[in-house]
């Protein structure tokens, strides 16, 4: 068979949750294709199994950003999902949704009905928190939570204790009432296994008659007759294939693979298009263009107490951690290796917390050699980074030739605006001023990296230039608004100018969250599955939420 009522191009985080809910009615026939493989082996279920993964190119694609002129001119590690899951099957998975005023920022900037008060029914009905149903949480969503607090390595506590001396607030829950301060995070984390979209939402579904997924399925093009979508043209393992949507296209392919494949397939800008050869179907300037991204930069630090270094960095000990999780589903293996951390802000004139924290009790270097490793640094020792939240720098996604195969250039352009170089100097001197708290003072030997050469805010900039990362949260290169000059999407997530064809994934952010983005992409599919089932006549229990909150 290869008509099918909606067609869903990538099986990530969002993906996932839409083939779930499009399906779950049975009156509809979906088709859910992956370019990569199954989530099958152990290493996906494993919470810091996601180090095996880091650096593995059968599950993940691992691209690399254009020379960044801002950086030092180096291309940053961009890795995204190559396998049933998406980034959610690989990621670190901190469960954070972000400020409710991004969300409110998303609604008054053409984003009609994504407020913060429109989009957290959706957060509630995704999760299933083991505090039980409340205004901020629900209770019997298919993503399990894991609060970290109270299982985080006891140095985390000394984080904690020292932002208390320095007068910040606590916050018992980022994704409660009280968003700003210093806490500990949540996790996607069900029973010590990831609980991805994938295992949540589309493994239970995958026995059912009207549910189709077709792995290692590259999406090369969707398929048009005049202004309307009709399909999507396939690469299956060296074949050509077709498939055709009698309602929808969906694309969920992600914020770096959505705005290719509407390139690809004659949609975006009309002078790129020309560039490559390529018939213009649609033109569509804004495809591509604000990207966006949080850059973060770790400063190394020697402990006289022990850390998650002495367990991982001898064998005994991580027999020891391999045991405990074996017989108790709990343990450092069971979590994420970012515990704790925060939200600040770095001055009192800023109205919303601008820099996010980690504190992390183990202190490792990314490797540069292309090798997944967690390897913790030969002592005892930790490591404090930063991020700003709303970073204000905008890039672009665009296709590389007509090839489906060649990956699209990825230029975020960072750190090309004033305000990311003050918040890069800002958060610098935001956790070298938290280091002095006594409770840190006193455990802290030495800061490694960068050290007492880097003291003011020229070396402090120059050192973030030259070792800050991605911290992997690509997203806003098909953004939602009302103006088809500069949006892809409107506010149903409806291509603007064609019929039958939605974007559904990160790519549609019109502003980064604060925070890790995978909560907020699993919120837009699950609004995103309710607009869909809506425009066709179905009952969307979310919607009807959001409709009696707001009366």
């Amino acid at each position: 068979m290869n008509d099918f009522d909606y067609i869903i191009a990538g099986a990530g985080s969002a993906g996932c949750i839409l083939a779930a809910r499009l399906s779950e009615s049975g009156l509809h026939s979906v088709l859910l294709l992956e370019a990569g493989g199954k989530d099958s082996s152990p290493w996906f279920k494993l919470p810091v199994g996601f180090a095996k993964l880091y650096y593995n190119p059968t599950f993940n694609w691992m691209y690399y950003t254009q020379p960044q002129a801002h950086l030092a001119g180096r291309n940053l590690y961009a890795p995204r999902g190559k396998v049933q899951g998406g980034s959610g099957s690989i990621n670190a998975m901190i469960y954070v949704r972000g400020q409710a005023h991004d969300f409110d920022d998303w609604a008054a900037n053409g984003a009609e009905g994504w407020s913060f008060k429109d989009v957290l029914p959706y957060f509630r009905k995704l999760e299933s928190h083991p505090a039980g149903a409340s205004e901020y949480h629900g209770a019997s969503g298919p993503i399990g939570i894991t609060p970290m607090k109270g299982q985080a390595h006891p140095i985390c506590d000394v984080f904690l204790e020292g932002c208390e001396q320095l007068g910040y607030p606590r916050s018992e829950d980022f994704n409660g009432k009280h968003f700003e301060g210093a806490g500990i995070y949540d996790v996607n984390v069900r029973d010590g296994q990831r609980s991805s979209s994938s295992f949540a939402y589309l493994h239970p579904a995958l026995g059912r008659p009207n549910l189709h997924i077709e792995h290692h399925a590259l999406v090369e093009q969707v398929l048009l007759e005049g202004k309307r979508a009709v399909g999507v043209r396939i690469s299956q393992n060296g074949v050509a294939r077709e498939f055709r949507a009698r309602r929808e296209v969906i694309l969920a392919a992600g914020a770096v693979d959505t705005p290719k494949i509407l390139q690809l397939s004659g949609i975006g800008d009309r002078a790129l298009l020309d560039r490559h050869g390529i018939d213009t179907r649609h033109h569509l300037p804004a495809v591509g263009k604000n990207l966006q991204d949080h850059l973060c930069v770790s400063y190394y630090y020697k402990a006289n107490i022990p850390t998650l270094n002495d367990v991982f960095g001898s064998l005994l000990g991580k027999l020891k951690l391999g045991l405990q999780y074996l017989l108790t589903r709990k343990g450092p293996l069971a979590l994420s290796v970012n515990q704790s951390g925060g939200f600040f802000r770095s001055d009192a004139q800023q109205a919303h917390p601008n820099l996010q924290l980690y504190f992390n009790p183990l202190s490792y270097q990314i490797p540069k050699n292309n090798k997944a490793s967690l390897q913790p640094e030969p002592y005892s020792g930790f490591l404090l980074c930063f991020n700003p939240c709303r970073p204000t720098s905008r890039g672009e996604v665009r296709i590389a030739s007509r090839d489906p195969r060649e990956p699209a250039l990825i230029d975020p352009n960072y750190l090309s605006t004033q305000k990311d170089i003050d918040e890069a100097i800002q958060g610098s001197r935001l956790m070298r001023s938290i280091m002095q708290a006594p409770a840190l003072r006193a455990i802290t030997v030495e800061e490694v990296l960068p050290g007492p050469a880097v003291d003011d805010d020229a070396s402090m900039l120059q050192y973030f230039r030259e070792n800050c990362g991605s911290i992997y949260h690509l997203c806003g290169s098909c953004a939602m608004g009302n103006d088809p000059s500069t949006s892809v999407v409107d506010a149903r997530l409806a291509v603007h100018g064609l019929d039958g064809l939605r974007i559904v994934d990160a790519s549609v952010f019109p502003n980064v969250t604060s925070g890790n983005t995978n909560a907020a992409v699993m919120m837009v599919a699950e609004k995103g599955a309710d607009l869909i089932l809506e425009s066709v006549g179905q009952t969307a229990p979310a919607m009807a939420e959001t409709q009696r909150r707001s009366a």
